[in-house]
C-alpha cells in the first residue's frame, strides 16, 4: 500500500509507525491494496491555515482528512483508488492532557483521520461510539501485531 508522509513539523514522531497503521487500519476495512494515501505532519500555525481554509473554524485543530476517490470500507473489488491525506499536528494534540503518550495519542489521531476518509464520521451520539470504538480496536490491533 503506498502511503506516504512528510513532516514539516518541528515535531518528531514514529513516522514509519504512522505509516504502518495506516496501511494496516486500509487493509483491516477491505481496501484495495495498491490504494494510496499521504500523511503530513504540520505545526499548529499551518494546521489553524487548514481548518480555516476547510472547515471555517479557527485555530489549529489535532487532524484533519481531505478524501480524494470516494472509497468505502470493504470495497477492493473496485480497485485501487486515492483514499486521500491526513494532516495531523503533534503540538495541538500534546496539549490535550493526554493519559497515554503522545505517540499513542498519534497512532489514535490516524486510525481515526483513515476512518473519516471511508467516510465515518462522528456528528451523531452513535456514529461516535462506532468509529471510536472501531478506532480503537484498529489501534489494538495494530500494536498487538508489531
Amino acid at each position: 500500500m503506498p502511503i506516504e508522509l512528510e513532516n514539516s513539523s518541528q515535531s518528531s514522531c514514529n513516522e514509519s509507525g504512522l505509516v504502518s497503521l495506516a496501511a494496516f487500519a486500509l487493509v483491516e476495512m477491505g481496501v484495495h491494496p495498491d490504494s494510496e494515501l499521504s500523511i503530513t505532519v504540520v505545526d499548529e500555525e499551518e494546521m489553524s491555515r487548514l481548518h480555516v481554509q476547510w472547515m471555517d473554524l479557527p485555530g489549529p485543530t489535532d487532524v484533519l482528512s481531505f478524501p480524494m476517490d470516494e472509497v468505502k470500507p470493504f470495497s477492493s473489488a473496485s480497485g485501487p483508488a486515492m483514499v486521500g491525506d491526513i494532516v495531523l499536528c503533534p503540538a495541538f494534540a500534546a496539549k490535550a492532557g493526554l493519559k497515554h503518550s503522545l505517540d499513542h495519542e498519534l497512532n489514535i489521531l490516524t486510525a481515526h483521520g483513515v476512518l473519516h476518509l471511508l467516510g465515518f464520521d462522528h456528528a451523531e451520539k452513535d456514529e461516535e461510539v462506532a468509529m471510536f470504538e472501531l478506532q480503537e480496536r484498529l489501534v489494538r490491533d495494530w500494536e498487538s501485531s508489531t
